[in-house]
């Protein structure tokens, strides 16, 4: 079991958190503030490893779906201040008994923090792990669809004042629009509570250690930063990647388009990358990625921009004219399966190649 229980380890969490979201995953400081009222309230948050948990224990999985497009407000005036706890408490009353513990949707700067702060409140411990290994845009990529579990039934919770359940799904593509156009009605986002896990479930389906990956994550870049060494570096080194560009951002375009952030980055290579141009397509979270139009990253593998002191640039922040770093590093095993590719792969986004891992992309590129 492991304590987050001060604010130098809610910034180690939630830098770390931010790099793991490729772009997406929410807004890191609304993740800091979150983490740190939370703390402030109960005074620690227990992550503990599946492992750790009596068997028949309920996990259940609180997030936010909505655009990260800047600029979006609700229009409407809010009557459920807090909608990820009244989710909570209504898949509870519709399930008959409360949570063990919970786990995060996702690896990112606000939906991780939002699964860590709901557990201190609720003093409930945090698995230590999600159902992704990183961020991603749709409800698909969660790993409860590539083993055939049900995501239901969830609650839908906007600040709005919506509260519906979802008691069953005709498929995945039905529940992500519902949750999606319900955050549309909203203005910007809905709260989620779904994927009631009994352990022996989350066996299967819980991508493990992704909590302390970030913390590490996070840790080794806050170092390198004191030591004087490069940051950008060590985080590819933490992750087992590759720093595969370096260059500024000579266009970024983008739309809020059916509750996600669409858009299109453009790098002009710099240093040892001069001469050549990066492109990556987003939707919400980089998800493709070219250098001079050959494919360098292709979904499910990771991708995320880093500026000079190993700081994530999500893609609310973007703006031409920055100097950012390209990281990127392999998805975990699951997403690399033919069903896991089902969901996750360059086809699921209408990209007509065949998945090929990054780290035969980088080899191709000869990227060391």
């Amino acid at each position: 079991m492991q304590l987050i229980k001060c604010m130098e380890d809610v910034e180690k969490l939630v830098l770390g958190a931010t790099i793991l979201g490729t772009g997406g995953g929410g807004d890191p400081s609304e993740g800091f503030k979150l983490l740190s009222r939370a703390l402030e309230e109960v005074g620690s948050v227990r992550i503990v490893d599946l492992d750790e948990l009596p068997e028949n224990s309920l996990i259940v999985v609180p997030y936010y779906v909505g655009s990260i497009a800047p600029g979006l407000e609700g229009g409407k005036p809010v009557k459920i201040p807090d909608p990820v706890s009244k989710a909570v408490e209504t898949l509870e009353g519709l399930l008959g008994f409360k949570a063990d513990a919970v786990i995060p949707s996702e690896i990112g700067g606000a939906n991780t923090p939002v699964a860590l702060s709901i557990g201190a409140r609720l003093k409930l411990p945090v698995v230590n792990g999600d159902l992704v290994g990183r961020a991603a845009p749709e409800l698909h990529q969660c790993t409860a669809n590539v083993f055939g579990v049900p995501m239901y039934p969830s609650v839908i919770v906007s600040e709005s004042g919506n509260v519906v359940v979802v008691k069953e799904y005709a498929d995945i593509n039905d529940y992500e629009s519902i949750a999606r156009y319900m955050s549309v009605l909203s203005g910007k986002f809905v709260a989620v509570i779904d994927t009631p896990l009994l352990k022996n479930a989350a066996e299967r389906v819980v991508v493990r250690g992704t909590v302390t990956l970030a913390y590490k994550l996070g840790d080794a870049v806050l170092r390198a930063r004191e030591e004087g060494v490069n940051p950008v570096e060590r985080a590819a080194e933490v992750l087992n990647g590759w720093a595969v560009f370096r260059g500024i951002v000579e266009k970024y375009v983008w739309r809020n388009e059916g509750g996600f952030l669409k858009g299109e980055a453009v790098l002009k290579g710099i240093g040892d990358f001069a001469g050549l141009t990066l492109k990556s397509w987003i939707m919400n979270e980089h998800i493709m990625v070219w250098v001079n139009g050959e494919p360098v990253v292709m979904p499910p593998d990771l991708f995320t921009l880093l500026k000079d002191d190993g700081e994530p640039v999500t893609n609310t922040e973007l703006r031409e004219g920055m100097v950012v770093n390209g990281v990127a590093a392999r998805a975990p095993a699951v997403w690399r399966t033919p069903e896991g590719l089902k969901f996750f792969g360059p086809k699921h986004f209408g990209f007509e190649y065949e998945y090929i891992p990054i780290e035969e992309l980088v080899r191709r590129l000869s990227i060391k």
